[in-house]
């Protein structure tokens, strides 16, 4: 067991958790917690190191016996004390097993019936309950402005309930031309404005629909306002000034839900 929180594992696997720059260079990133371990392992998420405590193992057998039968995939499994789990946690009470995944792939999102784009979103609650909503729905991926916060934020992957192994995502250096591409494929691309006379109730998502969405603060920039194909609202009272971001992607995407089960 592993017992000192100055083994140079505790500084490897909570720098992870506090810098994007150690995920990029060690290319790993922190699963915390039992859901997100069972939803990687669930996926056959590549997983490099898994940490675990004697309690964690008593209480999740079957679990461990999984991740003891891909032993062959992972590099390290590790049986750590309280004090070494809770050195390495981004969390207050981790509920004792936390792991380091290899980085996603830099492939393309296979974009061809529905996909979201979000550009400059800074918070990773919102990105979380995005992601959750996508997998719900059942979109085909989704494109991240590089400007955005990181999607391997340990907070974005907690908000995701799991979800996060089951969203298609790439962060994009060039939304414009990856819309462009997209377009060029037939995929109409749609703009959220406040101001915007079509709804999102008029907006035929049948047909294959890229949603914008953007900052929590400033919305979309004039250059993918410009870009889309069409712009759409969300109806909303004079009192109320706009909308959180992950709640229009949730509205937007369960319209699109409902729409194409109307279409079967």
């Amino acid at each position: 067991m592993l017992t000192s929180t100055k083994n140079p594992l505790v500084k490897q696997l909570r720098s992870l958790g506090e810098s994007a720059k150690d995920r990029r260079e060690q290319g790993l990133f922190l699963v915390e917690g039992t859901h997100a371990l069972t939803e990687a392992i669930a996926t056959a998420y590549p997983l490099s190191i898994v940490c675990c405590t004697e309690k964690w193992i008593a209480a999740n057998p079957d679990l461990f016996a999984q991740i003891e039968a891909s032993i062959d995939e992972i590099e390290r499994v590790e049986v750590v004390s309280e004090e070494v789990l809770q050195a390495i946690a981004t969390t207050k009470n981790p509920d004792g097993a936390i792991a380091a995944a290899l980085l996603p792939s830099r492939e393309v999102a296979n974009i061809s019936t529905l996909g979201l784009v979000l550009e400059t979103i800074q918070d990773p609650g919102n990105i979380g309950a995005i992601v959750r909503s996508a997998v719900a729905v059942g979109i085909d991926g989704m494109l991240v402005s590089s400007d955005s916060v990181d999607l391997t934020n340990p907070k974005i992957i907690r908000a995701t309930a799991g979800q996060w192994f089951r969203c298609s995502m790439q962060t994009s250096s060039d939304l414009v031309d990856d819309i462009r591409k997209l377009q060029s494929l037939g995929i109409k691309a749609i703009a959220t404005l406040a101001n915007a006379r079509k709804t999102y109730w008029d907006y035929d998502f049948t047909q294959p629909t890229l949603i914008l969405l953007g900052n929590e603060g400033s919305g979309l920039s004039e250059e993918l306002i410009e870009l889309a194909d069409e712009s759409i609202s969300i109806p909303q009272s004079d009192r109320v000034e706009s909308l959180n971001v992950a709640t229009c992607a949730a509205l937007l995407l369960y319209e699109a839900k409902r729409q194409r089960s109307l279409k079967r």
